[in-house]
């Protein structure tokens, strides 16, 4: 306890020495060099006060606790700074002009931080995003799990995994974004996106059949995400511009070179996207595999006229 604060003891021991020597008709400045050193020494009782048992007493986490300190330490300096500028600098005139050149340079250095600080009011008062909602920002797509004064955090979705799916990694973004960004939030006032899965068909195919089967399929599995998302779109409209938008599963048809390609359109929940996609996906490779009317088509290369084909030995 006592070998805490034996460098605070030595500053004021320090500070009474300069005050003696400065009464002595030594000069003026050793009343500031005592002053200085008394400012000094209260910077490190109060930091020793406050980060001590009481932060330990308050804080258990050790990391909140080691942010928490260097955040009192960096206060504790900007304020001993001030102090000893005002201790040093008679000429008010000069001491305004000074501070208005510090304040200027922390302007300067802060600027990303003040944006930072700025985007967490924005974000708090538009609702541009809370927590829980899936968005895509700055090239980074999640989901939010935290909404801090200068940053975001969010699960990583995506990443180098191929599908919606957690990565594990957590993601930081500067509250900023959203003054410059552009955000895409798949969960605002809505839980639901329309996706798609395309199927290539050989032009020997039953492909009006395959449409006709495909299309019940699609409205058995997804007609009550459709029903919901009509319900939502029908809110939506009374806060947004919103034309209608058909939510029944479709079906659309694309001629290629090599195959025929059925675009099969339907509604999913933007949180299950995937899984939907799977389930549906194995559902019409069973109908596909189980049918000899309709087979997947795969790139062929014809090879026209007469060729020689010569096998060379490397040996």
């Amino acid at each position: 306890m006592f070998r805490d604060y034996v460098a605070s003891i030595l500053l004021i021991i320090g500070s009474a020495v300069m005050w003696i020597l400065g009464v002595s008709d030594y000069g003026a400045i050793f009343f500031k060099l005592s002053w200085s050193l008394l400012c000094l020494a209260l910077v490190f009782i109060f930091y020793k006060i406050i980060t001590g048992n009481l932060t330990k007493k308050f804080i258990k986490d050790s990391k909140a606790r080691y942010t928490f300190k260097k955040g009192i330490l960096i206060i504790l300096l900007i304020v001993l700074a001030f102090a000893i500028v005002q201790i040093w600098v008679e000429n008010t005139e000069s001491l305004t002009i000074l501070y208005g050149i510090i304040a200027v340079g922390v302007a300067i250095a802060l600027q990303d931080l003040f944006r930072n600080f700025v985007g967490g009011i924005v974000i708090a008062v538009s609702g541009v995003y809370r927590i829980g909602d899936r968005v895509e920002m700055g090239g980074e797509f999640g989901d939010v799990m935290d909404i801090g004064i200068l940053n975001t955090t969010m699960m990583e979705l995506k990443g180098w995994v191929d599908g919606e799916q957690p990565t594990g990694h957590l993601s930081i973004i500067p509250n900023s974004i959203v003054i410059s960004g552009t955000i895409h939030n798949y969960t605002k006032d809505h839980n639901f996106i329309w996706d798609e899965i395309t199927i290539p068909l050989t032009y020997d195919s039953d492909w009006k059949s395959a449409i006709t089967e495909f299309l019940e399929l699609l409205k058995k599995e997804t007609g009550d995400l459709s029903s919901q998302a009509d319900k939502e779109i029908d809110r939506l409209g009374e806060k947004y511009y919103l034309p209608r938008k058909v939510t029944e599963p479709s079906i659309y048809v694309r001629l290629t070179d090599n195959w025929i390609e059925l675009h099969l359109r339907y509604v999913a929940d933007s949180r299950t996207r995937r899984i939907t996609q799977d389930k549906l996906s194995r559902m019409l490779m069973d109908r596909i595999s189980g049918n000899d009317r309709y087979e997947i088509a795969s790139e062929n290369i014809i090879v026209v006229g007469n060729h020689k084909v010569q096998i060379i030995d490397s040996k």
